[in-house]
């Protein structure tokens, strides 16, 4: 059996309130059609701002590796220079040894120092092949992210030419349902909500067609209809849940 909604308060009457509810799922759709026509452009513009703070984030973290390289490439250099000055004081010490002990502690300083200067220079190597291909990175991150930044200037002013076209009349629409819901009472504004937010086309109230939930189409019994018909009580669906109004109704808030 369909769930029975009894209304608590005594101000409306059933049949008011399903009017009032009616009207509210029109004032929604409307809005809802807005939101249709402005498409996926809101989440195409922050999907694009999202990876343009990814690529920044990875194009700083490139430049500061670059930075950082740069810096042991030139503690490198340094090291190099103070071996080959190390390396030219030995040279001169060992031409005045006095005895084999001596020469054999110079030659392995030299030996020692010559092999750092090798492995400088190794390191150095290394660091400015790496630097190379992380500039090359780079390069194309900063590509990309003009790109992107271009496919973003032209999607925000795509979807604000829409909103501009289309804010004044969504600002009366969500007025006038906001009126409307100052006069349902909480608990069935709050029904209306959650049926509307669980529906896939956003219809929280529909009427009746070919005998069947305008919702779901489910089969709805002659004795229920009937129910709806006299506009005693609130009904809903009891295959997905929507509140359920005789298409009289709509036909006379149509006129």
């Amino acid at each position: 059996m369909a769930t029975e909604m009894q209304s608590a308060e005594k101000e409306l009457s059933v049949e008011e309130k399903l009017t009032a509810l009616y009207q509210l799922q029109v004032m929604m759709s409307e809005i809802d059609k807005i939101k249709t026509l402005r498409g996926e452009l809101p989440l195409e513009v922050q999907d694009l701002e999202d990876e343009i703070i990814g690529l920044e984030t990875r194009a700083d973290n490139y430049q500061n590796e670059i930075k950082e390289l740069g810096t042991y490439i030139s503690d490198q250099k340094n090291s190099i220079v103070q071996a080959q000055a190390l390396i030219a004081k030995y040279k001169e010490q060992i031409d005045n040894v006095r005895n084999n002990r001596e020469f054999d502690n110079l030659s392995k300083e030299l030996e020692y120092q010559n092999l750092e200067v090798e492995l400088s220079e190794k390191r150095i190597r290394e660091s400015e092949i790496s630097i190379k291909s992380k500039e090359e990175e780079l390069a194309e991150i900063n590509e990309r992210l003009s790109e992107r930044r271009e496919d973003l200037k032209l999607k925000k002013e795509e979807l604000e030419s829409i909103v501009s076209e289309t804010k004044q009349e969504e600002e009366k629409l969500r007025e006038k349902a906001k009126n409307l819901e100052a006069n349902i009472e909480p608990r069935l504004l709050t029904a209306f909500k959650r049926i509307r937010k669980s529906a896939r086309n956003g219809l929280a109230v529909v009427t009746i067609q070919r005998d069947a939930c305008g919702g779901c189409f489910n089969k709805i019994p002659a004795q229920r209809q009937m129910d709806i018909k006299l506009r005693k009580k609130i009904i809903v669906c009891e295959y997905c849940g929507r509140i359920m109004i005789d298409p009289d109704l709509t036909n006379e808030e149509s006129k």
